[in-house]
């Protein structure tokens, strides 16, 4: 079975194209973003624009950071509740467009703080309108929102069929303005939704040929935008593979690879992506007797190997290795053995071996 209930609008003027959709999900626009990017892109003014092009005027939210808390979200549900929307639109990367999700349940709802995870009470939703401005969390064709309690230190996932967007406006020229920095970790999440999608235990073999389409993808235009920031054909396919990552993980889920990386986002402030990338080489190691086909599979389309593979990865310009302390790692390990995703391993994971990981990124090879 494959799944995605979002009508995908991808490509040059892909905002003015999507005008003629946005009619039809509401008349009051709330827009959630963050303070800088979706404005410095140049997404904003152009979703304003063609707003106003058909006659709406839209409320501005752009009080969305990295790690979206649920303090944000219910300040949000708030301001949508009061200007009397009914349509949201996040522009940005996942942040915006996971709070955005968030906010359309919250509103629609009437939930509080600590109702934001309980998804049997999740009844309506207003609609979504996903742009995301970076390529690599694929949140505009999933259904799932990533959000932060900062005060608990834990952030962690929620996904229900009502937070699919309704609308997708994928335009490649707004990852232009985006540093290099934040190129690399987004690719490298998209890269762990497409290798999650040979390791869940929900995976599906109608994605297969998305998975390894989005990781030679990634394989060849990653090294090449970070050497010509202006290599257009080279985001385009960029920003597919980031697609593809996301209807991928919309089928079979995130794992281990994701549940391990969430504390060292919300206790360190470790970027999503990169924390990915830090426990990629040991999962797919834990991982690899159970999807040993799985993985010979896809290194046989990227014509390569499991080493060779490991060697890319290695070479891409990321930190390999972070100061871990002690105390972090024995407060982690029960929130990893905890998180939802765990439960889709291919492999049953220990205590001492969600330990072990942690040691492999906080100690140099």
């Amino acid at each position: 079975m494959f799944y995605c209930p979002t009508r995908i609008i991808f490509g040059k003027e892909a905002m003015q194209k999507a005008g003629a959709y946005l009619v039809n999900l509401g008349t009051k626009p709330m827009i959630v973003c963050g303070k800088q990017s979706a404005k410095l892109c140049g997404a904003l003014d152009e979703a304003i624009a063609i707003l106003k092009k058909q006659g709406m005027n839209a409320t501005i939210f752009d009080d969305i950071s990295e790690n979206p808390s649920l303090e944000s979200i219910i300040a949000g549900k708030e301001m949508f509740i009061t200007k009397g929307c009914n349509l949201l639109i996040g522009i940005g990367g996942g942040s915006p467009i996971d709070a955005a999700k968030a906010i359309s349940l919250a509103a629609a709802n009437d939930l509080e703080k600590e109702q934001l995870y309980k998804t049997e009470l999740f009844t309506k939703a207003y609609p979504i309108v996903a742009v995301p401005t970076t390529s690599g969390t694929g949140s505009e064709v999933t259904q799932y929102s990533v959000l932060t309690d900062f005060r608990q230190k834990k952030k962690a996932g929620l996904g229900h069929i009502l937070a699919f967007p309704k609308l997708a406006v994928l335009d490649p020229k707004y990852t232009f303005s985006l540093p290099d920095t934040v190129t690399l970790h987004t690719s490298l999440d998209a890269l762990s939704h497409l290798l999650e999608g040979l390791y869940s235990n929900q995976r599906n073999p109608l994605v297969y040929p998305l998975v390894y389409k989005g990781i030679a993808s990634i394989m060849k235009c990653l090294p090449q935008i970070l050497q010509d920031k202006e290599n257009y054909a080279a985001r385009v396919e960029l920003m597919q593979a980031s697609l593809y990552g996301g209807m991928v993980i919309a089928q079979g889920s995130t794992t281990f690879q994701h549940a391990i990386g969430y504390p060292l986002t919300s206790h360190y402030n470790i970027p999503h992506g990169l924390a990915n990338a830090l426990a990629m080489e040991a999962v797919m190691e834990l991982y690899y007797p159970a999807v040993k086909a799985e993985l010979e599979g896809l290194f046989a389309y990227l014509n390569c190997t499991y080493s060779s593979f490991i060697s890319w990865l290695k070479v891409l310009p990321f930190q390999q290795h972070h100061a871990l302390s002690d105390s972090f790692i024995e407060e982690a390990i029960p929130l990893v053995m905890s998180a939802r995703n765990m439960a889709l391993n291919p492999v049953e994971i220990s205590e001492e071996q969600v330990r072990l990981v942690y040691e492999k990124i906080r100690m140099p090879q």
